[in-house]
């Protein structure tokens, strides 16, 4: 990839030299990108922020900053800003203070220390709480802090370790905000760890999905949710109804499911008859059918309707195709159709199937 700025090679992370925390994980980071590496606990996302920091050393592969390797170079020398998830800020330090510090132990002249600090906080909308100590700032603002520290000596990469994770709902919404407007205007190289899809999904320009220790797939988040690579992809990320099939005839697209029936999917997913697949269809992609409307080229099945979960601007509704498991995602003003268990005439359209082999 040329225009990668940060290269992870095959890294692999091993703490006891049987079990890899992280197995051959390789990424290419371009200049300036929002990546944010996606997984369940212990899928080997956090600690490949950390040996990218420098607190954990590779067990093997390459790592690279702008052509030149990282091997052996030590965190503070490394240029890269970090963000922990609980701030770790220094409670006996004021606001400027904290931001300070880095500048200090890195030895920047002291007339550079005061208009960089300045700068920061003003980045972060802190200035007017530069003499307030941690104690007296709320979650927002301490993580804020945290923010411009990292920041304040200008890194070549910023890494943040589930930086909202200790904060409420509502905030966490405007962190996310603050976060990539703070990222547009720095245009700083950013890799955010979470395991929370709804903040991968809004703020990340690629995403890089983890699974025990190895990466499933990289790619923008839309292209993800739509056409993920992988089972583990298609149901990590986002509602999904999954069926198994075998394709049937090539040529006209058609699918045979498993205790269902035949279904058919889009040109572009049509391929070798006998081929075992997951067929992937979002809940949003399912809607409901009236008595006389025109069905050719849909697929349509009657659902016995189980219940339902109101979230308010939609309803998913939660029932059966036959024997197999089937959630519908309706817009609120159809509420009153599926208020109660009975029968729905539903249907999707072909191109709304998405195809990932079965192995």
């Amino acid at each position: 990839m040329s225009d990668s700025y940060l290269r992870l090679q095959n890294v692999v992370k091993s703490y006891d030299g049987r079990v890899n925390a992280v197995d051959g994980v390789s990424i290419d980071v371009r200049r300036g990108e929002f990546l944010t590496l996606l997984g369940p606990s212990g899928s080997g996302k956090t600690t490949t922020l950390l040996m990218i920091a420098g607190f954990e050393e590779l067990t093997a592969g390459t790592l690279e900053l702008d052509g030149r390797s990282l091997a052996n170079v030590r965190p503070y020398r490394r240029n890269i800003g970090m963000v922990f998830q609980n701030y770790a800020l220094f409670p006996h330090m004021t606001t400027e203070t904290n931001v300070a510090f880095p500048l200090k132990m890195r030895k920047f002249p002291r007339d550079q220390v005061r208009p960089r600090v300045e700068r920061a906080l003003e980045l972060v909308g802190l200035a007017e709480f530069a003499v307030k100590y941690p104690r007296e700032l709320s979650g927002g603002q301490q993580q804020r802090v945290a923010l411009a520290r990292a920041l304040v000596f200008e890194p070549d990469v910023l890494l943040l370790d589930e930086p909202l994770g200790a904060l409420d709902k509502n905030l966490r919404e405007q962190m996310q905000v603050e976060i990539k407007r703070i990222h547009g205007e720095v245009g700083i190289t950013t890799i955010y760890v979470t395991h929370d899809q709804t903040e991968a999904m809004t703020m990340s320009d690629r995403v890089a999905v983890f699974n025990d220790g190895k990466i499933e797939q990289v790619a923008p988040p839309l292209e993800m949710y739509h056409r993920p690579a992988t089972y583990f992809v298609g149901n990590f990320i986002g509602d999904s109804n999954f069926f198994d099939a075998t394709a049937v005839d090539a040529d006209a697209g058609t699918l045979a499911v498993d205790t269902l029936g035949e279904i058919t999917v889009a040109r572009r997913d049509r391929g070798t008859g006998g081929v075992r697949v997951h067929a992937l269809i979002r809940p949003e992609n399912v809607r409901l059918i009236d008595e006389d409307e025109y069905t050719q080229g849909l697929n349509v099945f009657d659902m016995s309707v189980e219940g339902s979960v109101h979230y308010g601007d939609s309803v998913l509704v939660i029932g059966r195709i036959g024997s197999l498991p089937l959630r519908v995602r309706v817009p609120g003003a159809q509420a009153a159709a599926v208020a109660r268990p009975g029968q729905l005439r539903v249907g999707w359209r072909p191109e709304d199937v998405h195809l990932i082999p079965r192995e």
